[in-house]
């Protein structure tokens, strides 16, 4: 009979698999769970992986992460693996196509949004990956819990005025900050997860610090 998940110090939760994951992360078994641990907090400059995160996270305003992350398939496919090249080329009829599937969300600010932000990062500059590189937070402290994690800092209010000076849209400080959080600019595992800046495994005495994450 599988474990149920039950909670460890810093409100992490132990999964059936025995490793501890962030409360929202779920069963290890998971599509999120799949999502908590190998992409969210994990480093990378990948351009549709930038571009997808930024994507989610125009889905996500006004709506919960959950909504936008049980359509993150559909709307995967329907914006061409988030290549940023494809989605650029994108017309009116595709974004009128688009609103007939109702496997995405169908707003049609958001879908424009999507196909202007595609335009916008092929031609900005500084390029994405160099934004998020300046925002990339220095820090070893783990959140101590999920009530810890914030919405926004200063440095996504910072970065969200760059991306709108550039063009960008539908990007406020808090889906700034959502996209930092999926790239890795921050690593918000909680203090108990396995994934947390400042984990350490039964038996080791050293912790892994930020620049030890790998890239996806």
């Amino acid at each position: 009979m599988k474990r149920r998940p039950r909670p460890t110090k810093g409100d992490a939760i132990t999964g059936e698999d025995g490793k501890p994951r962030c409360p929202w992360a779920g069963a290890a078994t998971t599509a999120l769970a799949r999502y908590h641990d190998e992409i969210w907090g994990t480093r990378t400059d990948d351009e549709s992986a930038m571009f997808e995160a930024l994507t989610l996270g125009v889905f996500e305003v006004g709506l919960s992460w959950s909504v936008v992350f049980g359509k993150r398939d559909a709307l995967r496919q329907a914006f061409h693996n988030f290549d940023v090249a494809k989605v650029s080329a994108m017309t009116d009829r595709d974004v009128d196509r688009l609103l007939q599937d109702p496997s995405i969300i169908r707003n049609r600010a958001k879908i424009q949004a999507t196909i202007d932000n595609a335009k916008t990062m092929r031609s900005a500059s500084p390029s994405l990956p160099a934004l998020a590189d300046s925002s990339t937070a220095k820090r070893t402290r783990a959140p101590r819990s999920a009530a810890e994690v914030p919405t926004t800092t200063p440095e996504a209010d910072t970065l969200s005025k760059q991306l709108k000076s550039q063009g960008y849209r539908f990007i406020g400080p808090t889906s700034a900050y959502a996209f930092m959080q999926n790239v890795g600019v921050v690593n918000d595992h909680i203090h108990g997860c396995f994934r947390a800046s400042d984990y350490q495994p039964a038996g080791q005495r050293t912790t892994r610090s930020p620049e030890s994450r790998t890239t996806r």
